[in-house]
């Protein structure tokens, strides 16, 4: 039996624009999914065991995209299910929802597991491949961004440079706490590019000026965040929901939760993930903070997380060139 595991993420500032070559800022949070695979005695292919928890609908709705991600990797990875049938089983503690990198996690697990089971030799950035990979079946075009803090853990500024994929870890002195709360809506990502490809050609002095500001947000909030100046980072991940709001990135839910959080003393919030549905993510410092702005979220009925930010990273690279 071979076992693996993916750590869940938040994203801080620029997902949606890696494609764009905007870095992104994210961080893994201490959530994950954990897969065992199981050589089966008889039959061909793959099944699979789900008992994952999950916002209602979740699972179903991404059912189709499971197997074109599981079908992928294994693929990918040269086993012949034909001849060696597995069964996988997904668990752990990470919330299966829109937002938070449920299907990199997964994809790093299952990775995991197979080259445990099946004496693959990968390495780390091996695992990575991999998982990006099986990002496709999930996102059409994944820019690598989940996958990748799925993979290596920690907070990290991931971009894309002349198709070149890398990452740079930011280091924080001790972890901070965040909330994340769930709008109760599936988005999909697959159609994200597509939707930004329109207005980027319905205006494109407008797009470039967005994606100006938020390129000079991503090196504010970078500064900030590296010398652990939460005031200002959480400041700047507000200005930037604004944005999102108005390139119709964020989704009605999702603000009133921010507006709520900020109410109750969170430094920042925004929308997490590509938007219009899954996550929002407030910046809430001290445990006391945390507490009060997911409790009342809770009060309400909302999925909550209460999480961290700035744990151990899985390995000692602080970056590390992707492709």
């Amino acid at each position: 039996m071979g076992k693996g595991k993916g750590f869940g993420k938040t994203i801080l500032i620029g997902d949606q624009f890696v494609l764009w070559e905007i870095p992104a800022i994210l961080a893994a949070i201490p959530f994950q999914t954990e897969c065992t695979v199981e050589r089966r005695a008889s039959g061909s292919g793959w099944t699979l065991d789900d008992r994952r928890i999950e916002v209602p609908g979740y699972k179903k709705e991404k059912e189709h995209d499971c197997k074109v991600s599981f079908d992928r990797m294994v693929e990918v990875m040269g086993l012949d299910l034909r001849k060696t049938p597995i069964h996988i089983t997904v668990g752990g503690d990470l919330l299966a929802g829109s937002g938070v990198g449920a299907s990199a996690a997964i994809c790093v697990s299952f990775a995991r597991a197979c080259n445990e089971e099946f004496g693959l030799g990968m390495d780390i950035v091996d695992i990575n491949r991999v998982a990006w990979e099986g990002e496709f079946g999930y996102h059409g075009l994944p820019s690598g961004v989940d996958n990748t803090v799925s993979t290596f853990g920690g907070v990290i500024s991931y971009r894309i440079k002349d198709g070149v994929k890398q990452f740079e870890r930011v280091r924080l002195s001790q972890p901070v706490e965040i909330v994340l709360g769930n709008s109760g809506v599936t988005s999909n990502t697959a159609s994200l590019r597509g939707f930004l490809m329109e207005q980027e050609k319905a205006d494109p002095a407008l797009f470039n000026g967005r994606l100006d500001a938020i390129r000079a947000q991503v090196r504010g909030l970078g500064e900030a965040l590296a010398k652990e100046d939460l005031r200002e980072t959480g400041r700047i991940m507000s200005e930037n929901h604004r944005i999102l709001i108005d390139m119709g990135l964020s989704h009605p839910e999702l603000v009133r939760l921010c507006e709520l959080a900020e109410s109750l003393g969170a430094y920042g919030s925004k929308v997490t993930g590509g938007g219009r549905g899954g996550y929002m993510v407030a910046l809430t410092p001290g445990k006391e903070l945390q507490d009060r702005v997911a409790d009342a979220f809770e009060a309400q009925g909302i999925a909550t997380i209460r999480a961290t930010i700035g744990g151990a990273p899985t390995d000692d690279r602080q970056s590390a060139i992707l492709s």
